[in-house]
């Protein structure tokens, strides 16, 4: 008898653990159209990249042709110029008259979305592929 009570209390437990074991995304701010804290940090690192370009484009005349050549505008700082971003690997394009960025998540899945931004600084994102131009607007998917 000792073991059957035993034994629920186990599988109680167990239960217990594992619906607690991802807590609910909370957002950072009103409108927020992250899902998750990785989608949060590769939302915000795109965010700073987009206005790191926009300084550079003010102080050149031109958009900066890699990572590196944005350390030092705006708040990108030389770390930032690694494209391996934890859960995401940062794709970046430059022609100096145009430029992009999409983050690709390491694992695609329902916290992990792709996202596409380039100088018209809207963010597009895709669930299942890497995000492009084409891609759905975050602000209308989520």
């Amino acid at each position: 008898m000792k073991s059957v009570a035993l034994v629920l209390a186990l599988l109680i437990s167990m239960s217990a653990f594992a619906q607690m074991d991802t807590p609910a995304y909370t957002p950072k701010f009103p409108g927020d159209p992250a899902q998750s804290n990785a989608e949060a940090a590769a939302l915000g690192y795109m965010r700073t990249v987009g206005m790191a370009q926009r300084v550079y484009n003010k102080k050149h005349g031109t958009y900066a042709t890699s990572l590196a050549s944005l350390v030092g505008n705006g708040s990108f700082t030389r770390r930032m110029a690694s494209t391996d971003r934890g859960d995401y690997a940062v794709k970046f394009h430059s022609t100096g008259k145009d430029w992009s960025i999409v983050m690709v998540p390491k694992t695609f899945d329902a916290a992990h979305r792709s996202f596409y931004m380039d100088e018209t600084g809207t963010i597009r994102a895709e669930e299942t592929k890497p995000a492009t131009a084409s891609s759905e607007s975050v602000k209308k998917s989520s």
